[in-house]
């Protein structure tokens, strides 16, 4: 009998193998220094017998294969056990980020229909204040229960450990889970991955970094977490809030790496910039890899240098829905930084094998067919899209949301596959590299043509005191006024000569010569994920009022 497609397949193996390894170490309580314990662990051996356990009671319990179940539980062992546990047995794991408006958060919880609930007691506190999830008649309480009924997922552990069970034998096609994106242009969407998505991200990330097991991971976005145990990894979890990485303490991180070992770590740009600013040297790091945004060059350049001489600092593309797309290593981006400071754009690197990354014409309609895209030709921005091993295709119960952003493609022998339009403008240069330019609702139509958000703020960027900037557009779209809002570095202050140097410098690059309204803001809103993506749309509102109080 062939061995099911399942994320947490490799997991018995690794058991088998490497059982005393320590799979995931959880900070603690603070120790004498202040610093973290980390007296929680995991090995491979108890990992995988703990979620056998968990697998089987939740399934006697009737979270088994199909069953959507949400789950909001903080980055723990229990999380971790618990997630292994869904997989093994088939079922769907919900998850949303916590952070997000409350309203949003109910509409995401409202489209997956869950029909089991796990969570720790404050998420059922909220589940019952907030009305959240209804329809879940089957309750799980991490940690102690109170008044709301079900069973706590210590029982189901248990139970479950008198008589575990085999992985469920789950297929490729089958749903693995539920991720909702980040939801930084709009309402967050639930992506709907299948065990397949999971299997080719897990092979994807082994051959585009090298990852080799044995290696010990920092993964400060704890689901990126769930990767390791699958390429045989040690996870150290961070002492951290995942919801703010920009506010990361870097002497917690710093500790974490040298009192383990720490070979590879993960970082959104938000997290490197912390790392950057401290300036203390990563002798031991060997791999870093950041996305949820484009790295600005600057930060780039000091990253690196703390790192080894011979250490790969990686910057992968990609989505919620389709991760990596495309990767560049951190010494080309730095040989990129002056086109990228002067308008080309942001290098995203050479697409990962064996994705298929096309640029098509920019359209905001559905494409329901591959016949009705057009490419447009190397050097011209238009829309990303690809087609792989890890490109979803749909998200659940948003059929409008499917219908834009995927396609169906008819191959030579007669099969089909879904190509997934990234919802962002970019292009090929002539050495086959891709150049990311924004996303595709972020772009400005003015009546002088478009202008693309990667291709502008960057030129701006490198102006001193300016620590960010932001194109936003006002008025309607082909009319479209543009007006970079900007932050100022800390102890700087607006003033007209600073407005003088904006113009002066818009004036001296073609792409951005017809800006003419810059705006100072007191700080950008950005997504919860990553701390990284420019709320630009709640932006545009914001410099709408302002430039019609100045009309």
């Amino acid at each position: 009998m062939n061995s099911p497609t399942n994320i947490a397949a490799r997991l018995p193996e690794l058991a088998r193998e490497r059982p005393h390894q320590i799979a995931i170490r959880c900070p603690g309580k603070p120790g004498p220094t202040g610093m973290a314990r980390y007296d929680v662990t995991l090995d491979y051996r108890t990992l995988n017998a703990r979620s056998d356990a968990m697998a089987a009671g939740l399934a006697a319990y009737g979270i088994g294969r199909g069953v959507r179940a949400v789950v909001m539980v903080r980055p723990s062992p229990e999380f971790f056990l618990l997630m292994f546990a869904l997989f093994k047995n088939g079922a769907v794991p919900v998850l949303v980020d916590p952070g997000i408006d409350k309203r949003a958060l109910k509409q995401c919880l409202d489209e997956a229909q869950p029909q089991a609930f796990i969570g720790i007691g404050l998420a059922h506190v909220a589940r019952l204040v907030l009305r959240w999830c209804p329809g879940a008649k089957t309750l799980v309480t991490v940690g102690r229960r109170w008044g709301w009924g079900g069973t706590t997922l210590a029982q189901l552990e248990a139970q479950g450990a008198r008589a575990p069970q085999a992985i469920a034998a789950t297929d490729g096609e089958d749903v693995a889970a539920i991720l909702f994106t980040s939801g930084s242009t709009g309402v967050p969407k639930g992506v709907v991955y299948r065990h397949r998505h999971f299997v080719g991200q897990v092979d994807l990330l082994r051959s585009a970094f090298g990852m080799e097991a044995g290696g010990v991971d920092l993964p400060t976005f704890p689901p990126f977490a769930l990767f390791d145990p699958a390429l045989g990894l040690t996870s150290v979890i961070p002492d951290m809030d995942p919801t703010r990485p920009a506010k990361a303490d870097p002497r917690k991180l710093h500790d974490a790496i040298a009192r383990f070992g720490v070979t590879q770590l993960f970082g959104s740009p938000a997290l490197i910039r912390v790392l950057a600013d401290h300036g203390q040297p990563l002798p031991g790091v060997r791999r870093v890899t950041s996305a949820g945004a484009p790295v600005p060059p600057d930060v780039v350049a000091r990253f690196r240098r703390l790192l080894p001489d011979d250490a790969k600092f990686w910057t992968p593309y990609g989505a919620t829905e389709c991760l990596p797309v495309a990767v560049v290593e951190g010494r080309e981006l730095e040989n990129t930084r002056e086109a990228t400071e002067h308008g080309a754009g942001t290098c995203v690197g050479r697409v990962v094998a064996p994705n298929q990354v096309r640029i098509i014409a920019i359209d905001d309609a559905p494409l329901p067919l591959w016949t009705q895209a057009r490419e447009v030709a190397t050097g011209v921005v238009g829309e990303i899209t690809v087609a792989g091993p890890t490109a979803t295709d749909s998200y659940f119960n948003r059929p409008q949301a499917t219908a834009a952003a995927k396609i169906s493609e008819t191959l030579a022998d007669g099969s089909t596959r879904v190509v997934h339009r990234m919802g962002d403008v970019g292009y090929f240069d002539e050495q086959g590299r891709l150049w990311f330019c924004g996303r595709k609702t972020q772009r400005l139509e003015t009546a002088q043509g478009p202008l693309y958000t990667e291709q502008v703020e960057p030129v701006f960027n490198t102006l001193e005191g300016i620590a960010r900037t932001a194109l936003v557009g006002v008025g309607a779209a082909g009319q479209q006024v543009p007006v970079l809002c900007y932050e100022l570095k800390p102890g700087v202050t607006d003033s007209p000569a600073l407005q003088q140097r904006l113009r002066a410098h818009a004036l001296a690059h073609p792409g951005t010569a017809r800006i003419e309204h810059f705006l100072p803001h007191p700080g950008f809103p950005v997504d919860i994920r990553h701390n990284a993506k420019i709320g630009r749309e709640k932006l545009t509102v914001w410099a709408t009022t302002r430039m019609e109080q100045h009309a």
